[in-house]
């Protein structure tokens, strides 16, 4: 399963945020974005909950993110 995940920073945090998200395992690819999100996670999961403890755990625990918000994607 894939999500977008967006993230919201802390000024003056962005880039050492951005290393440590970077080297979670299991996010894919991170966009910075101007706007009302810093940057744009690619996330990758085999289930719900493992995705749930990536981005809760792993993403929110650094220190640096602000808030997230998680799009699930679907196969229609």
């Amino acid at each position: 399963m894939i999500a977008f995940v967006l993230c919201k920073l802390i000024a003056g945090l962005e880039q050492k945020a951005i290393g440590q998200i970077k080297n979670i395992r299991g996010v894919k690819d991170v966009y910075l974005t101007f706007g009302g999100w810093d940057a744009i996670l690619v996330a990758e999961s085999d289930t719900v909950d493992k995705l749930s403890g990536l981005i809760v755990r792993e993403i929110r625990g650094i220190h640096g993110v602000q808030t997230t918000e998680t799009l699930v994607t679907t196969n229609l």
